[in-house]
């Protein structure tokens, strides 16, 4: 059994304020509105309704956090970038973002999920861009990896670590399935480290 299968939901909120204790080690979820957020998270937690997927995409209004034990959290961040959401509401979103990002002192790390064959967009950049100047490390999730051939794949995956350089920050990039798992061990192995879960095992190794 994954040790992010026992992640349950226990709150949403509006922003920073209205969250819980800034303690112990948060790792949060960020993305455009369409580039699959919420299957990945289901995919990760190996469960099918942890995370709402909508046919509309821009439904995640509010900061969704996911208790994985008494220290550490999954953050489920509202979905931006999406064209037929309202001015004010994009506003509102964008701001929330960025004081949780500049101000959560328990956050220790960003997942940002991209379409594979869309990465790097203006908004991505700018997220990628907030976490780098909070010294944030980032993992990009170049999300519906199984939509390419092998060699596309491969040569898109390239492409992205080649342009992630240009953040000057601690950017890993790696693609991914929610449908199929590709990319699901890479993406456990940095969550992993982020949340400490590597030296603990290797501490309890006789």
């Amino acid at each position: 059994m994954s040790y992010y299968s026992q992640a349950s939901f226990i709150m949403s909120a509006p922003d920073i304020r209205h969250l819980g204790a800034d303690e112990g080690i948060e790792v949060a979820f960020a993305g455009r509105s369409n580039a699959g957020k919420s299957s990945a998270l289901n995919r990760i937690s190996r469960q099918k309704g942890l995370a709402r997927t909508s046919k509309t995409p821009g439904r995640t209004q509010l900061i969704n956090v996911f208790e994985l034990d008494e220290n550490r959290r999954l953050i489920d961040l509202p979905g931006y970038g999406f064209a037929q959401v309202p001015l004010e509401m994009k506003k509102k979103w964008q701001k929330s973002l960025a004081e949780y990002l500049q101000q959560r002192e328990s956050l220790k790390g960003l997942v940002v999920l991209m379409d594979i064959r869309h990465p790097f967009k203006d908004l991505d950049q700018d997220l990628i861009r907030w976490a780098v100047s909070s010294e944030l490390p980032v993992l990009a999730l170049l999300t519906k990896a199984d939509k390419l051939k092998s060699g596309k794949r491969k040569a898109q995956l390239l492409m992205a670590r080649e342009a992630s350089l240009a953040f000057c920050g601690d950017v890993t990039v790696h693609a991914f399935s929610s449908l199929n798992g590709i990319g699901m061990a890479e993406a456990e192995g940095v969550l992993n480290a982020w949340f400490g879960l590597n030296t603990a095992e290797e501490k309890e190794k006789p």
